[in-house]
């Protein structure tokens, strides 16, 4: 069951999830602003009823662990539910014993630090292969069953709950602060990640494409594609591998390559769609989510 799990991966999630609810509870919540998807739930309803965000963050995510468990493949739902109990735990810590930042007068300052602070916890779950559940399991459940993109389901939930936000407890001022934290957000999670809701395809190019095809194959549980090529200034017939990732699998791709053959010419291309074993299909070739 614990196949592919690695301590440094649940380390780095841990670390992403304090410092998620540390920019969470002593920023966001400290001044007021509101959060897209559902921590941005959570904080509707401490603001409104004054119910536990920690708590209200398990609760809401217990039907997307249910969904997501086919859905995500075993070692990302293992990695989910840990990054979601993180959150909670560390919301609860950063709730009772809170960093006061007075910045009231300068709210673009607060924003600034709440965007850096979730973008880059975000960002280290992400890239260590795990989610904080919410609305990115139901955004892959509308790409599934509509084929709309992630990006714009999670836009257009994100922007929902801002709205609901601003019926409930925003303001103007606050809510034109909130859209710049969550702005500096995604660009802060894209350069530590370079994004996370899509694929890579890779072309390698190698001196020993056997060697490297079979540890894609073993430690990243990934098909790989052997194309026949010729070099035309080598005027060498070359075997050529071609394989799609995750983006969180992209840095150990690049490190299992280099680990093999430092000399190999890789070229990645993002990959918009994917459909098959390890995306759309299980071990067993069936419909992940039926």
């Amino acid at each position: 069951m614990f196949t592919g799990i690695r301590i440094r991966n649940i380390l780095l999630i841990m670390l992403g999830a304090a410092l998620f609810s540390f920019g969470l509870v002593n920023f966001t919540i400290q001044h007021e602003l509101a959060e897209g998807g559902f921590t941005g739930i959570t904080l509707i309803l401490l603001f409104a009823f004054n119910w536990d965000p920690a708590l209200m963050n398990l609760v809401l995510n217990i039907p997307m662990f249910i969904i997501g468990w086919k859905m995500l493949g075993r070692r990302s739902f293992i990695y989910t539910v840990i990054g979601t109990i993180a959150v909670s735990l560390f919301i609860k810590i950063f709730m009772k014993y809170q960093v006061n930042i007075h910045m009231e007068g300068d709210l673009f300052l607060v924003a600034l630090f709440a965007g850096v602070f979730i973008g880059v916890g975000l960002g280290i779950i992400f890239r260590s292969g795990g989610t904080t559940g919410g609305s990115d399991i139901i955004a892959r459940l509308v790409h599934k069953k509509y084929g709309i993109t992630m990006g714009k389901t999670m836009f257009v939930f994100d922007a929902a709950i801002i709205l609901l936000s601003w019926a409930v407890y925003l303001d103007y001022r606050s809510m034109m602060y909130t859209l710049v934290a969550l702005f500096v957000g995604a660009r802060v999670i894209d350069f530590v990640q370079e994004g996370a809701y899509s694929a890579r395809g890779a072309f390698i190019v190698t001196s020993f494409p056997d060697e490297i095809a079979s540890k894609i194959s073993d430690s990243m549980e990934r098909g790989v594609t052997v194309f026949k090529g010729y070099g035309h200034f080598s005027k060498e017939n070359r075997e050529i591998l071609y394989c799609v990732v995750g983006k969180n699998e992209m840095i150990r791709l690049k490190n299992l390559i280099t680990s093999v053959d430092p000399e190999a010419f890789v070229s990645m291309m993002e990959v918009h769609d994917v459909m098959g074993e390890g995306f759309t299909l299980d071990e067993q070739k069936r419909p992940i989510g039926d």
